[in-house]
């Protein structure tokens, strides 16, 4: 779609973690990359590598028609949209405002869907394209005091699964990765805030157990390096046909696995035993 002539993509959250990852892996794999996120400082290196970096705070409707805005007028759109930007939120439902459920959906549901709306008629125009949306495994899952997380990861799954029954037509793929767990931060920015929200009220105990659990599993038990899951990006957008949904890093695929076919009260008591 570019000047020149190599395919585009933009990554978003592409500051840290899984999406500074895909990024470094399109930039190899010769796509003319944009890379979106809140702070343009945290991508500098990206830039060094060829990228275009772009403010978007992906929850801000303004800021993601202006980068919309700027692509097109470069580029005329994007052969490749990844859908990575996220954060998770953890805490019961009783003590979790609605205000701070909206901004987790904002973030992890419609500011993704907003974007893809936006760049969609450009695909569609050109009847080719590819769509990755990066869920989790928590969208198959689901843990104590994650409800409102799990929650985003879901209707993500179930409307990347729509979308893609509605883009087949015109030659647009989407395609769902569910990463396990990934050497990102996520587990500290997680129990860091479920103990300043709760760790002293009606669920402290339990919500310390929890952020006790998330500090042991991403502290003592390493997770998959990010480049993990930038390897299976790089290889569904470059395959003629590629899978629907690709499950990736440490413990993705058993935890799905054990989900799927152990039932409620089983797996209730699995994840329970890791508190």
């Amino acid at each position: 779609m570019n000047s020149n002539s190599k395919p585009t993509a933009l990554v978003t959250g592409a500051s840290s973690g899984i999406g500074k990852a895909i990024a470094k892996r399109l930039i190899e794999d010769g796509y003319h990359v944009y890379v979106a996120a809140r702070s343009i400082d945290r991508m500098q290196d990206l830039a060094s590598l060829g990228a275009v970096p772009l403010r978007m705070d992906i929850s801000n409707e303004d800021e993601i028609t202006a980068a919309v805005r700027t692509i097109t007028g470069q580029s005329g759109g994007v052969d490749v949209l990844v859908n990575n930007a996220g954060f998770g939120l953890y805490g019961p439902v009783e003590e979790i405002t609605i205000d701070e459920a909206r901004y987790q959906f904002e973030v992890n549901l419609f500011g993704a869907a907003r974007l893809t709306q936006l760049l969609l008629p450009a695909m569609r125009a050109r009847r080719s394209g590819t769509i990755v949306n990066i869920t989790s495994m928590g969208g198959k899952i689901y843990t104590v005091l994650g409800a409102w997380y799990h929650a985003t990861k879901h209707a993500l799954e179930g409307w990347s699964d729509s979308l893609r029954l509605e883009l087949e037509p015109f030659g647009i793929r989407v395609v769902v990765v569910e990463p396990g767990q990934i050497e990102t931060g996520f587990g500290d920015a997680a129990s860091r805030g479920l103990v300043e929200r709760s760790g002293d009220g009606p669920y402290g105990a339990r919500a310390r157990k929890v952020a006790k659990s998330m500090d042991e599993a991403y502290g003592h038990c390493k997770g998959s390096d990010p480049r993990v899951i930038a390897d299976v990006v790089s290889k569904a957008v470059r395959s003629a046909r590629p899978m629907t949904r690709y499950a990736a890093g440490k413990y993705a695929k058993p935890m799905i696995w054990v989900r799927k076919w152990l039932g409620d009260r089983m797996f209730d008591r699995l994840i329970k035993s890791q508190m």
